[in-house]
């Protein structure tokens, strides 16, 4: 596999990330869901069985770099292929190079990243070569390839699903990159214990952020008269303009702040609670876990007070997915400070724990006869649906049929309370009462 080289490649210093880029599966970070022995891609690429595949994945997490080492291991020519700066003409020019490497027994395989930037067209250019296998085709993209890709072309590949690194993998490459005389080995660092974490944490999963980090740290390292570089927080707060705030996503930092957060909406105070979602965010926390926290939040204290709530939950954790940080953090805001301003109810949290120890104490209490489907000839003979009342057939949708296990007949579990649109509930309760009570 040849490569051009310009003059400019030997004066011009490679990125740490491309010297560090693993050349094998053993040297390769993450996916072990995928990669680990005897997994299903570990065992395509050892046994040489690859055909077009798509990686889908967030950015930094090594789809090209598993690609590269893919066509090494398959002794395959690899072709990168950018859908950014290429168009039908360059397709086709590389189509035929590829066909000929075939007529000759060679195999090629076309790496495109950013494949979903590709139009139909584009997309369609690539078929006829993977059917007729002048291509191994490997296409990556941060995009669902459902929406992105044409379903012809996305029937003839297998998606793997990549993920984000996490942060004891991204600690693992750095640590590995500080030894490594292609990366730090050779320099005599002096570096703050938490460095590695911070820069970990700020990477947000992604390797290639991790190591630009880094590189930057050091290059800004303070270098002492006896060679050696001083790297402290101070150093990465610099670099990063990213203040190492007090918090572990993993220790109990964490659940207080999230604690002082679900509080301040508790307690309608939206000042508070998005101060305490900013401490979160800053600091590098994943805003889907607090899109869920809040989700969890909009029925545990808003409820049916107002149940417009939760869809704003719903929404904000859709707009996190969708887009991620930092364009989200305004859509936590917003649901942060809807559930602060929302009237408050904790009336179906406390029919459901009420109900759950009910549940647990009669749980070999049998469903009553009359609310069971009688679904064949034997159960009708046994008395299933006897006295069942359709409440359609009353006018006011209401019988006065009890649907509760026998030891727990007249057992209240919801309360509504007079927040919000709880009032008209309890009112609406009052009312299926007296129906009831009519018809008895």
């Amino acid at each position: 596999m040849m490569e051009q080289i310009s003059l400019f490649d030997a004066v011009v210093p490679q990125p740490l990330a491309a010297k560090m880029r693993p050349t094998n599966l053993e040297e390769y970070v993450g996916q072990k869901h995928l990669l680990g022995e005897g997994k299903v891609l570990r065992r395509l690429i050892e046994n040489d069985q690859i055909s077009s595949m798509i990686f889908w994945g967030p950015p930094g997490v090594g789809k090209t770099t598993l690609a590269k080492i893919i066509a090494n291991r398959t002794k395959a020519e690899f072709v990168e292929f950018s859908a950014v700066t290429s168009g039908i003409k360059e397709i086709k020019e590389i189509m035929k190079q590829a066909e000929d490497r075939r007529r000759y027994g060679e195999r090629t395989v076309l790496f495109v990243d950013e494949i979903h930037r590709f139009n139909k067209a584009q997309q369609d250019a690539f078929l006829p070569y993977v059917e007729k296998g002048s291509i191994i085709l490997i296409g990556a993209t941060t995009e669902n390839p459902s929406f992105e890709v044409n379903g012809a072309l996305l029937s003839r590949c297998k998606v793997f699903v990549l993920q984000a690194l996490s942060e004891d993998e991204i600690k693992d490459l750095l640590e590995r990159c500080i030894k490594s005389p292609n990366g730090f080995g050779n320099m005599n660092l002096k570096m703050d214990p938490d460095v590695l974490e911070l820069v970990a944490g700020f990477s947000d999963g992604d390797a290639r952020t991790a190591l630009s980090t880094l590189e930057m740290i050091v290059l800004n390292g303070d270098i002492q008269s006896d060679g050696s570089i001083i790297i402290t927080k101070e150093t990465f707060e610099q670099c990063t303009m990213k203040k190492s705030l007090l918090y572990d996503k993993k220790g109990e930092e964490h659940y207080n702040i999230i604690s002082a957060l679900h509080k301040s909406m508790r307690n309608s105070d939206p000042d508070a609670a998005v101060y305490w979602l900013a401490r979160m965010l800053e600091s590098g926390e994943d805003p889907i876990y607090v899109a869920r926290r809040v989700t969890r939040f909009a029925s545990e204290d808003v409820g049916l007070a107002d149940p417009r709530a939760l869809e704003v939950a719903i929404a904000a954790y859709q707009a996190c997915h969708l887009i991620g940080m930092p364009e989200c953090t305004v859509h936590l805001t917003e649901a942060v400070v809807y559930m602060s301003l929302a009237p408050k109810s904790n009336a179906l949290y406390v029919a459901y724990e009420t109900a759950k120890r009910d549940a647990v104490d009669h749980i070999a209490e049998p469903v009553p006869l009359h609310l069971r489907n009688a679904t064949t000839g034997l159960m009708k003979d046994l008395n299933y649906g006897k006295g069942y009342q359709y409440a359609h057939d009353n006018v006011n949708k209401v019988t006065d049929m009890t649907c509760l296990p026998e030891s727990l007949i007249g057992k209240r579990y919801y309360a509504p309370t007079l927040e919000g649109e709880e009032k008209m509930l309890r009112e609406r309760l009052k009312e299926i009462e007296r129906l009831k009570n009519y018809y008895v």
